[in-house]
């Protein structure tokens, strides 16, 4: 294996695992945690957790995504190929499940002021977290496919 093909390999395994695992934190711990809280207290809480994940996420899966698609094109193995193009599927659907459903919801909430929150507030949070568990499936499914692709070269 060439040494581009090493790097893009460990760009795939680092970025997916961090996707999965952050993702995965999240849907086991924090949104438990936020589910527990006063509506008020929530969307206080939920403006302060989002700061710095909102603005590296998109970037490592971009990364993972762009590494995948590239060993899957250099990739003269079929099995290898197929499971590469399945991380990027998967990896899209990060993308996407993330744009088109979390931060939708993430910007109302940043623009809410807890002090004005009250029982007529549409609450986002059982949306919010289906939403994220379905990116977290999403990741975690490229992560596996990605640790496959390397098995599966061995």
């Amino acid at each position: 294996m060439s040494l581009v093909d090493r790097t893009l390999t460990m760009i795939v395994l680092t970025g997916s695992g961090l996707l999965a695992g952050v993702l995965f934190a999240v849907a086991l711990s924090v949104v438990p945690a936020l589910e527990a809280m006063t509506p008020d207290r929530y969307v206080a809480t939920h403006q302060l957790l989002g700061r710095r994940y909102d603005r590296v996420m998109p970037l490592i899966n971009l990364a993972s995504f762009g590494s995948a698609v590239s060993l899957a094109v250099r990739s003269p193995h079929g099995a290898r190929t197929a499971l590469l193009t399945g991380v990027a599927i998967a990896l899209v659907g990060v993308a996407l499940v993330s744009q088109l459903g979390n931060v939708p919801i993430n910007s109302r909430v940043k623009r809410t002021d807890p002090a004005e929150v009250d029982e007529s507030w549409p609450d986002p949070r059982r949306r919010w977290r289906g939403w994220n568990l379905l990116r977290t499936g999403f990741a975690v499914t490229a992560c596996l496919l990605a640790a496959a692709a390397v098995v599966v070269q061995a």
